[in-house]
């Protein structure tokens, strides 16, 4: 098959979690035989790479803002597609899902596939009226494409509450990964398995300030604990200037907590895969790939207890009460102190990576999504009557 992924600023991910999840199904989808077109938003993507372990990279032009840049990137990606005699168009995310009436009415022998990736006007960085676009967006990708899919059962219940549409479910996944040298860590004064992790956005509802506030805290309250240990903090901005000053504000002069922006490549596998406890904060998610790629190295996880979280792990003693700095500061303690409950979990969670949230086999599935018979054409004729 000839398959497009339209909606991710581009390959490979430098950060996103959607440009992650295509990058990997995509070089999956390589490896079981397909010809896969990767569009990708000048800013985000070297002109000068035209491949990427197979995957070809296309390039099309956006209006880099805030609010501009997904729905245009989309724009220029799907006229570039509808000339590529594509047998799939998949969109990635429920803004550029606004357009995938587009190959629908002027493309109707292509499948079309949209992927609710998360519900993006809960993020606190939106407007009344972004919200709203965005609102549109969940109801276009459960209206326009032939199928729709959810990355997790939170979303996969919210698509039939909300819009009664019913979708099929294929989570987020991973790649196998390998234990990696520490060498690296030099450059920010990390050692193995004396850290805590975050990777994320810089974004407020990612919640950083909460884990930054019950790191100081917990390190007050048992200072001999934790005077050898540090927090490391991966990201940057994403038109969230204004929030990334107010987190630098809160480490200010605390040398236990490292912020190192952007990583990517041999250094962040190596961040991953030396920490001590990997901690995600979060208020609102789709299926946190971060957490999943913690997992994947065999790291115990501590997460907020979001619905979401949850279909990932059920172990109350790796969940704390969303949004309250004395509840996760109490964990990372208890925690800490249990150096054989975080080793004996991260050998669990390793093993449901592998089995659970392994490319290889969720790539198998959405191919099976992609040469679906379905009756999505006479819904969209319906529509449109």
């Amino acid at each position: 098959m000839r398959i497009a992924m339209i909606g991710q600023k581009g390959a490979p991910a430098i950060y996103g979690g959607i440009e992650r999840h295509v990058e990997d199904l995509s070089r999956e989808l390589v490896k079981q035989g397909h010809d896969v077109l990767v569009y990708a938003r000048t800013w985000y993507t070297p002109k000068v790479l035209k491949n990427y372990h197979g995957v070809k990279i296309v390039h099309t032009p956006s209006i880099h803002t805030k609010n501009l840049d997904a729905i245009t990137g989309t724009f220029t990606a799907t006229l570039h597609a509808l000339r590529q005699n594509c047998d799939v168009i998949h969109y990635h995310g429920v803004g550029p899902a606004l357009l995938s009436f587009i190959p629908r009415i002027l493309s109707p022998k292509t499948k079309v596939i949209a992927t609710f990736h998360c519900i993006d006007r809960y993020h606190q960085k939106w407007g009344v009226f972004a919200r709203f676009v965005l609102w549109l967006g969940e109801k276009a990708a459960c209206t326009f494409p032939h199928q729709t899919i959810a990355v997790s059962k939170t979303i996969q219940n919210y698509c039939l509450n909300e819009f009664h549409h019913k979708t099929d479910f294929i989570p987020n996944g991973v790649m196998t990964s390998t234990s990696k040298g520490e060498s690296l860590l030099e450059k920010f004064e990390l050692e193995k398995n004396k850290y805590l992790l975050m990777v994320a956005r810089l974004v407020p509802h990612k919640g950083v300030h909460y884990l930054m506030e019950a790191w100081q805290l917990a390190r007050a309250q048992y200072p001999e604990l934790l005077k050898n240990y540090k927090l490391a903090i991966v990201g940057g901005s994403t038109f969230t200037d204004d929030y990334v000053k107010q987190l630098r504000q809160i480490a200010r002069g605390d040398k236990s907590i490292v912020m190192t922006d952007w990583l990517s490549g041999p250094i962040l596998e190596e961040i991953y895969a030396n920490c001590a406890l990997y901690v995600n904060p979060s208020e609102n998610e789709g299926l946190p790939i971060s957490v999943l790629q913690a997992m994947a190295y065999g790291r115990p996880v501590l997460l907020s207890d979001i619905p979401e979280h949850q279909e990932i792990i059920d172990d109350h003693d790796f969940l704390f009460r969303n949004a309250s700095i004395s509840s996760l500061a109490d964990k990372i303690v208890a925690l800490m102190k249990d150096e054989k409950l975080r080793n004996s979990k991260g050998k669990t969670n390793l093993k449901l990576a592998t089995q659970k949230y392994h490319w290889e086999k969720l790539g198998k599935e959405t191919v099976e999504i992609y040469a679906k018979n379905d009756d999505a054409n006479a819904r969209f004729k319906i529509i449109e009557a």
